[in-house]
């Protein structure tokens, strides 16, 4: 959430004279740097549930983005990311929890340089620790995807698919982390309304590849992320369930209001 690189050698086909291109490494063409703000968290639709503060910043050659939500019942949602970001954007770190009145409800972690992932849920007294494939550069979770979105904006616009690799965590059969295949893409430009204000952004969906027999049993869906239109491209919006592809499907927005607004179509 707020709510996250060597080109293309290869091609897949993909629906009807689609071209897919997997990224190796994602080069890195738009670094990211300090920055403040106070994103909102919303209902899918648009009630506000918390106040957030994003901050991110560059230390010891690193990029650092802490995102925080407070609830007014005492929850507070936490997510901690690390980058490094030369020629390529490379993910190192990544964590999220939920915690209430200062008692840790729900922790989830990747650490992409080990490729060790866990997730802890107290209410259900679950623990779970495993390694995952890391692609270096290739593989992300969190909000290093709109990070990577920021870079793969042009190739995007210009009608390009692009695979990447997404960390997440399924709850069924048993809890623990999965790495899937993600397909980006861009599928239009919207306006929105947030804080009182209607603003425009190119919207781009990240479509979780899951294989067919799986499809019977989970369904993971669909996370879609808004930047803003026109350039310098930067966070605009995010949907999408909150950790688990079970959890309630949530909004982020850059600007936190009481109310926000649905995307629509801003037309061509």
């Amino acid at each position: 959430m707020l709510a996250t690189r060597k080109l293309v050698t290869v091609f897949s086909i993909l629906g009807a004279g689609m071209i897919v291109a997997p990224v190796y490494a994602l080069k890195v063409t738009e670094p990211a740097a300090a920055s403040h703000g106070y994103p909102g968290l919303c209902d899918i639709n648009g009630k506000k549930l918390a106040d957030g503060e994003f901050r991110q910043w560059v230390e010891n050659n690193r990029l650092h983005v802490v995102i925080t939500y407070k609830f007014s019942a005492g929850e507070v949602y936490e997510e901690h990311s690390q980058f490094r970001q030369e020629s390529e954007l490379i993910q190192e770190k990544w964590s999220w929890k939920e915690s209430k009145h200062g008692t840790s409800q729900r922790e989830f972690a990747v650490d992409f340089l080990t490729g060790i992932a866990s997730a802890h849920i107290s209410q259900d007294n679950k623990d779970v620790s495993k390694r995952i494939k890391i692609e270096p550069g290739r593989t992300f979770a969190g909000f290093g995807f709109s990070l990577a979105l920021s870079n793969l904006r042009k190739r995007l616009l210009s009608g390009e698919q692009v695979q990447l690799k997404a960390v997440g965590f399924s709850d069924f059969p048993t809890l623990g982390p999965q790495v899937v295949t993600v397909t980006i893409s861009h599928e239009g430009v919207d306006r929105m309304s947030m804080s009182g204000r209607s603003l425009k952004g190119d919207r781009f969906i990240v479509h979780p590849e899951i294989p067919f027999v799986a499809k019977f049993f989970v369904k993971v869906p669909d996370t879609r992320i808004w930047l803003t239109n026109p350039e310098p491209a930067g966070f605009l919006r995010w949907e999408g369930p909150i950790v688990l592809p079970t959890d309630p499907i949530v909004r982020v927005d850059l600007l936190s209001g009481e109310k926000s607004g649905p995307a629509e179509s801003a037309g061509s």
